[in-house]
C-alpha cells in the first residue's frame, strides 16, 4: 500500500516521506480500515515537529482521524463489521499507524459506526475536534440547564462543542476573534456571543450572568485565561482545558480559584477513561443519526499534498477541518 510517514522529528517538507508499505494485518480485537479521507489536526502536527513518539516506533505514518470502510477484522470482532463505513478515533496516539495511508489497523472499539446520512468526508470531521468537545461539556455531569462559556467556539473543537452545549440544554456563551465569526457561533446555536478581540470578556459574561459567573467554562487557551478565569466562573463551578497555547507554563492566583471552590481540570482525550469514551462515541453518532451536527471543512488536499495539508494547520491557514483525500488508486 501507499503511505506517508516520518521517522525523525521536524517539519513537514523535511521529514515526511511517502512510498510502499506492507499494509497491515490485524490483530485480536483490531480491524483494518481502508482510509478514504485522513483529518490533520494540531495534534498531529506536534507529534510530527516534536517527535514525542519516536522513541517507541521508528516509523509513523501520521494523523489520528479519518474515515473509510472495515476490510478485514482479527479475532473477538464480530466479523459482520467488515464492509461497514467508520469513522476513526485517535488512529496514532500511542501507535505507529495512523490513517495518511491507503489502510491503517487500530482497535475496532476506535472505528465507529457512521451513519448513512454522513458523508465519509464529515466522518473524517469528527475524532479528536467531537470527542474533545464532548470530554470538555460532560466531565463534571450533565450540563441541562447550565450556563457554560466556550472560548474559541468556532474553532475545530470549540464548533462541536457549541452544538453539544446546546443541544443538551445548556445557556451557551461563546467567544470568537472577529465579526464574522461571532456570527457564526449564533448560527451554531450559541445564546451570547462574544468578540474577545473587541469586548472584555469578563465584563461581557458577568452582564450576561448578572455577575454569577458560568457554572463551566471550555477553555481552549487556558494560559491566557488563567487570570479572568476566577472572575468568569462561578463558586463551585469548573474550568475544563484542552490547550494552554501559547503560554504553555501558566501561572495562576491559587487563592481566587480556591475560595471559589473552582475546579481546574486539564485533559488529553487519548488517556480518557474508556466509559467516557463509549459516552461520547455514542452521543456523537446519535446526533449524527439525526442531523443535528454541523461540520465545517476548511481546507481540502490530496494525498499526494500531505505536506502541504501539514504545513497549513500548522500555519494556522484553515478555518476548519483540514482533510486529505486518499488516493486508492493502485492500493
Amino acid at each position: 500500500m501507499k503511505a506517508w510517514w516520518f521517522e525523525q522529528a521536524g517539519s513537514a517538507f523535511d521529514v515526511l516521506k511517502f512510498g510502499e508499505m506492507k499494509r497491515p494485518e490485524p490483530k485480536a480485537d483490531e480491524v483494518v480500515i481502508r482510509v478514504d479521507f485522513s483529518a490533520v489536526n494540531p495534534t498531529d502536527v506536534k507529534r510530527r515537529s516534536d517527535g514525542r513518539e519516536l522513541s517507541r516506533f521508528s516509523q509513523i505514518v501520521p494523523n489520528n482521524d479519518g474515515s473509510g470502510v472495515i476490510v478485514a477484522a482479527g479475532s473477538n470482532v464480530d466479523a459482520s463489521r467488515v464492509d461497514t463505513r467508520v469513522w476513526i478515533f485517535a488512529a496514532q496516539a500511542g501507535r505507529a499507524m495512523g490513517t495518511a495511508a491507503q489502510y491503517c489497523v487500530l482497535p475496532s472499539s476506535q472505528a465507529i459506526a457512521l451513519p448513512d446520512n454522513t458523508s465519509l468526508e464529515e466522518g473524517a470531521c469528527l475524532g479528536v475536534p467531537a470527542v474533545t468537545a464532548h470530554r470538555g461539556l460532560f466531565s463534571e455531569g450533565p450540563i441541562d440547564g447550565k450556563t457554560i462559556l466556550i472560548t474559541g467556539g468556532t474553532g475545530r473543537v470549540g464548533m462541536y462543542a457549541v452544538q453539544l452545549a446546546r443541544q443538551a440544554g445548556a445557556n451557551v456563551i461563546a467567544t470568537a476573534g472577529s465579526p464574522e465569526k461571532v456570527k457564526r457561533l449564533a448560527t451554531l446555536g450559541a445564546h451570547h456571543c462574544i468578540n474577545y478581540k473587541t469586548e472584555n470578556q469578563v465584563e461581557a459574561v458577568n452582564q450576561i450572568t448578572d455577575g454569577r459567573g458560568v457554572d463551566l467554562m471550555l477553555d481552549v487557551t487556558f494560559g491566557t485565561n488563567a487570570t479572568d478565569a476566577p472572575s468568569l466562573v462561578a463558586e463551585n463551578g469548573a474550568v475544563t482545558s484542552y490547550s494552554t497555547d501559547p503560554v504553555m507554563t501558566p501561572s495562576l492566583d491559587f487563592n481566587a480559584f480556591m475560595f471559589s471552590n473552582i475546579l481546574i481540570r486539564p485533559f488529553s482525550i487519548m488517556r480518557m477513561p474508556l466509559k467516557a469514551k463509549v459516552a461520547a462515541f455514542d452521543h456523537i453518532t446519535m446526533l449524527l443519526e439525526q442531523n443535528r451536527l454541523n461540520h465545517r471543512i476548511g481546507g481540502r488536499f490530496s494525498f499526494a499534498q500531505l505536506p502541504q495539508a501539514h504545513q497549513a494547520v500548522e500555519q494556522g491557514d484553515i478555518d476548519g477541518v483540514c482533510v486529505v483525500s486518499i488516493d486508492q488508486s493502485g492500493a
